[in-house]
C-alpha cells in the first residue's frame, strides 16, 4: 500500500531579462468589412499608425483587378501593411514597430473597429531578442 504524500518538489520560476528591437503582429481577419477603397485604406492605414505613437514616411496602396488590394506604411519604427481577398472575405495585418515607446496593439484594435472580423487570429513575434 502506497502512503499518499504531497509533491515536495515545485517548478522552479525565473525571471527573464530580455531586450528585443521590436514587437512584430501578424493578424488574420475573416468574415469582417472588406474595404476596396484606396484613399480609405490610406486613411485607415495613416491613422492606425499614428494611434501606435508611429511616424508614417511613404505609404503604397496597390488595388488588384478585379479585386483584392495592399497597402503599406514605411514608418520611422519600421512598417504597416494590410492584404484583402473579397473573394474569401479575409485580411490579412502586419504591424511591426521597433523601439519602446510605440503600441501595435493600440493599431490593431483600431483595425478591428475599422474591419469588424467575426474571427480573428493574432500571432506575436518577438523580434531581434537579446538574451
Amino acid at each position: 500500500m502506497t502512503k499518499k504524500t504531497k509533491r515536495s518538489i515545485q517548478w522552479v520560476k525565473e525571471k527573464q531579462i530580455s531586450k528585443h528591437a521590436g514587437i512584430h503582429l501578424l493578424a488574420e481577419f475573416w468574415n469582417g468589412k472588406i474595404i476596396e477603397n484606396s484613399k480609405e485604406i490610406e486613411n485607415i492605414l495613416i491613422i492606425a499608425a499614428k494611434k501606435a505613437k508611429n511616424v508614417p514616411l511613404k505609404i503604397a496602396i496597390h488595388k488588384f483587378q478585379p479585386q483584392g488590394i495592399t497597402g503599406v506604411v514605411l514608418l520611422a519604427e519600421s512598417h504597416l501593411a494590410i492584404h484583402a481577398w473579397p473573394e474569401w472575405n479575409y485580411v490579412a495585418i502586419d504591424i511591426f514597430t521597433c523601439g519602446g515607446k510605440t503600441f501595435p496593439y493600440k493599431a490593431l484594435d483600431y483595425l478591428k473597429k475599422k474591419f469588424q472580423p467575426t474571427k480573428v487570429k493574432i500571432k506575436e513575434i518577438k523580434r531581434g531578442i537579446l538574451l
